[in-house]
């Protein structure tokens, strides 16, 4: 069964990019415009991964990993933060915060897949 993939983003851009790479590598996906949606998402879609942009609509990236990480039933969910936001002190806040990663904008697809992999213990 393939593992499943939650894309939180307000750029149409970076989603159509990061959900042609998802599928390519052959995940299940599922995607949220806004941090309101994607805690809607979360819990409709039960994904294992979520790749989660900081400055969005409603809620911010930060306060979405803060809310599924104060909730158990969310204990093994991967979260993966990818923000343009790449200051020291935000991507110190964004692992403080339980973040299982952390990656800048502009990114490379190749690596990122290989995280996400990784992330997921998929060889």
């Amino acid at each position: 069964m393939a593992k499943k993939v939650l894309i939180v983003d307000d750029e149409p851009n970076i989603v159509i990019s990061l959900e042609f790479l998802m599928k390519k590598e052959g995940f299940e996906v599922a995607v949220a415009g806004d941090g309101e949606a994607a805690l809607a998402q979360v819990a409709a879609f039960q994904p294992d991964l979520i790749l989660l942009d900081v400055m969005m609509p409603k809620k911010s990236g930060f306060e979405v990993c803060e809310s599924l990480r104060a909730d158990p039933a969310h204990a093994g969910l991967k979260i993966v933060i990818l923000t343009a936001k790449g200051r020291e002190t935000e991507v110190a806040k964004g692992l403080a915060i339980g973040a299982d990663a952390y990656v800048t904008k502009p990114f490379s697809p190749k690596a990122l897949a290989v995280q996400v992999k990784q992330l997921l213990e998929i060889a």
